[in-house]
């Protein structure tokens, strides 16, 4: 059976972790908040005081919380020459397309493999192990390599080379951050209008403009509850690396600008940043006045 560690233990590398371990997979694991590492130590896995113990696995999965900080681990991890030949990196962040091309030549330069597989699912995913895992790998044999490891955690597919995985996670925060823009849009106008929305959300099951978006994101506007899964810093993070990736392909995206615009406000200037980010209805609600 695979060895493998998870660095980073947040909101998403905690049940990604649990996943893996439920899976069978011997499983270290790191953070730089170690006590963050206790609850999967509990259920059988090997907390990691450093880097470089956690560098002794097969695969390397990081769960960071964004590009920069992905490099950094991988440029320590290879000044101590823990990436070598045979080892498989696997960046399952949300990193920009310049950062995975960094990241990944600085993987092979060591001797290592690389493959990066955004997510997309939230924490009820990572709990329930039904992500959307999008890789990107050099050869499809480095995808079957790791692929057991992958569906512990989700249903990974191979889209492309080494890159793809990310421009695939972008194009998909592009429908997510769209998606939640109208839907808080069309939570504001029935609510104007009186009508119940979730007698709203029953009406729509199963139709065109269905969507898990509109069933889970909506009922929490409705109920103006927030509690973090993704946060709107995220988000925002995601909306610049969608904008940022246009630019280099010489692009426009004028509603993806304006969900950017929107997120930055809330925020920046409203300060929710922390919260989950369907909270972009607040936002709507600050522009109507109705704050």
């Amino acid at each position: 059976m695979k060895t493998v560690s998870m660095l980073g233990i947040g909101l998403m590398g905690l049940p990604m972790a649990a996943r893996l371990l439920d899976a069978g997979f011997t499983v270290r694991v790191w953070n730089r908040t170690a006590e963050k590492c206790v609850p999967l130590v509990d259920k059988g896995a090997y907390a990691c005081s450093d880097l470089n113990e956690a560098a002794r696995s097969d695969i390397l999965i990081t769960m960071l919380a964004n590009g920069q900080v992905v490099k950094e681990v991988v440029e320590r991890l290879v000044a101590e020459n823990q990436l070598t030949e045979g080892k498989i990196v696997i960046d399952m962040s949300s990193t920009s397309l310049d950062e995975v091309k960094e990241i990944s030549e600085l993987v092979l330069s060591a001797g290592a493999s690389f493959i990066d597989a955004p997510v997309s699912g939230g924490v009820k995913g990572a709990e329930e192990g039904t992500l959307a895992i999008m890789a990107g790998s050099h050869t499809a044999n480095h995808f079957n390599a790791v692929e057991d490891v992958l569906r512990a955690m989700g249903r990974p597919v191979r889209v492309g080379d080494v890159g793809a995985g990310q421009v695939s996670k972008l194009a998909n925060q592009a429908i997510v951050g769209g998606t939640i823009g109208i839907v808080s849009e069309a939570i504001l106008l029935l609510e104007r209008a009186g009508v119940n929305s979730d007698a709203f959300r029953d009406a729509l099951r199963g139709g065109f403009a269905d969507s898990s978006i509109l069933q889970l994101h909506s009922k929490r506007m409705s109920e103006r509850s927030f509690v973090p899964g993704g946060k709107v810093t995220t988000q925002l993070k995601d909306e610049r690396n969608i904008l940022d990736a246009a630019k280099s392909f010489g692009i426009t995206l004028p509603i993806t600008q304006s969900i950017y615009n929107r997120y930055e406000l809330l925020a920046n200037d409203l300060d929710k940043g922390a919260l989950d980010h369907s909270a972009l209805f607040l936002e709507l609600l600050a522009q109507n006045g109705l704050d």
